[in-house]
């Protein structure tokens, strides 16, 4: 899982001799892979948002029937052609691509330390590396040891490229000295610019979701931007890497707006309109607006069980009525005291059990004996 990206990106710098070149090609094939996976979760994202004033007459009119909301629902999706999850598989698909390759690029410069570094230099001596073992260095992972990229990190304290250690984080240098750790510090910023210019794309064309407030829009624009600030801590090398990405998710963002939003019926802006209608249907109907309250319509909808309101009122009231008939004080029939109907001298208490009945019944069947025996 590893092995195979770590490799290619070890045949790029064999190619260049440059880590921070090896690091934007490999970031080009990343994107190259996701790139179709994003395309196809945005296509997936407006269909649903097209058919959404559909959905939300049919959770309406349905809301009491969950089988037949169920079926009604899977008629629309099927008349047009949409799938639920056509937005959601490909973003979950791009997650272990993510995580590979911050481990890989951390792997590059791993430096045994603790318990593990007695085992490290028990394993370099034992492969007559007898030097390497009093100051392991790099050993990096997931690489060839006849790979290009391991001779060139296998022992060394630095990954230098361009005047910058890409095996340092930001946080590391500043702490080392500030006008070192400056270059580093801007990186970050750098980034975190980056961030905000591919938001800001998204937010003008409206993409993310037509009923989100401003005050949400706002936190979705600036969010990645507080993202930026935990690169810090982050290794060089893997700032480089989310530097190179973004630059292409910038002109992937571009060709969305002209292939989804080019004109007035574009995918994007049927979507955008249906988006409206659903929000002026919200309004009517009186449901709470907003990006949580759209996403638990839509996990209701996946669901089948409508996320109405005329649900939740009949769960309540019949937890209400249940409430009710407990609370209910039973009275003792007419004409009978508290002890003929079986209740004890305290208001309001409940009847008899059944067993309670029955030895009551049986002690009164006994025959009385004829009074108290004189000795």
């Amino acid at each position: 899982m590893f092995e195979i990206p770590a490799e290619l990106l070890s045949w790029f710098y064999g190619l260049t001799s440059s880590y921070i070149v090896a690091i934007a090609l490999i970031a080009i094939v990343v994107m190259a892979i996701t790139t179709p996976l994003t395309l196809k979760s945005t296509k997936g994202m407006l269909e649903m948002q097209r058919v959404a004033p559909e959905m939300r007459k049919l959770q309406n009119e349905y809301r009491n029937d969950k089988q037949k909301l169920n079926e009604e629902m899977m008629k629309l999706y099927s008349e047009h052609k949409v799938n639920p999850m056509s937005s959601c598989l490909p973003i979950a698909a791009q997650m272990p691509i993510f995580l590979i390759m911050f481990r890989v690029l951390r792997g590059l410069v791993y430096q045994p330390r603790g318990a593990a570094l007695p085992v490290s230099q028990s394993v370099l001596r034992a492969f007559g590396e007898d030097e390497a073992a009093l100051d392991p260095g790099f050993i990096p992972r997931y690489l060839g040891t006849d790979s290009a990229l391991y001779e060139a990190l296998f022992g060394q304290h630095e990954m230098v490229s361009l005047g910058l250690d890409l095996s340092r984080s930001a946080f590391e240098a500043i702490t080392e000295g500030f006008g070192e750790g400056i270059v580093y510090a801007l990186l970050v910023v750098f980034l975190g610019a980056l961030y905000f210019g591919q938001q800001r794309m998204v937010a003008a064309r409206a993409s993310v979701s037509p009923t989100m407030s401003p005050a949400q829009q706002k936190l979705m624009q600036y969010l990645p931007v507080f993202f930026a600030v935990f690169q810090v801590f982050f290794l060089a090398a893997l700032v480089v890497y989310y530097i190179f990405q973004t630059l292409i998710r910038i002109v992937q963002q571009l060709y969305i707006t002209k292939a989804f939003y080019g004109d007035d019926e574009a995918l994007g802006r049927q979507a955008q309109r249906a988006g409206e209608a659903a929000r002026e249907e919200a309004k009517k109907s009186g449901e709470p607006e907003g990006m949580l309250a759209q996403a638990k319509r839509d996990l209701a909808s996946a669901r089948g069980d409508g996320g109405s309101k005329g649900d939740k009122n009949g769960k309540n009231a019949a937890g209400q009525g249940k409430r009710e008939i407990a609370n209910k004080r039973v009275t003792p029939a007419k004409g009978q005291t508290g002890k003929e109907s079986g209740q004890t001298a305290g208001k309001g208490r409940p009847t008899p059990s059944r067993q309670d009945a029955q030895d009551k019944k049986s002690r009164s069947a006994r025959p009385k004996t004829g009074g108290k025996r004189r000795r």
